[in-house]
């Protein structure tokens, strides 16, 4: 029984489309291909691989490039290669008008006076 004749892979349009990042199922579907002939094939995968991180190594030196001209790219990579994060400062001024509300609440529902007006409540 003879099989399908085996289609020929073009391992240069597969690193150019990994370069891009293009997915598996992208490339398969460009090459007229399923997934799985392209996963069995050692050298589609050896490619693919190749392609994917020197699509990787482009961009990481474009973004540096960018860096030197523009701070927002500059913090995005201190964040992402340096563990950089934003400070974020709390202080005790936010919580203690919090607490005063809740204990003046609590005040009212606990010593419920006849005859209090409105403003004569102050809660916020």
């Amino acid at each position: 029984m003879a099989g399908r004749p085996k289609k020929e892979i073009d391992y240069n349009a597969v690193e150019k489309l990994a370069n891009i990042q293009c997915t598996q199922e992208e490339i398969a579907n460009f090459l007229e291909l399923s997934v799985r002939t392209l996963q069995r094939d050692e050298e589609f995968c050896r490619i693919y691989k190749k392609g994917i991180d020197s699509g990787k190594m482009s961009l990481r030196r474009l973004q540096y490039k960018l860096a030197e001209k523009s701070a927002s790219m500059a913090i995005f990579l201190g964040k992402q290669y340096l563990g950089q994060k934003d400070k974020v400062e709390y202080t005790d001024d936010g919580i203690k008008g919090i607490n005063n509300n809740i204990n003046n609440i609590a005040n009212l529902i606990n010593n419920p006076k006849p005859n209090r007006k409105e403003e004569d409540i102050d809660v916020l």
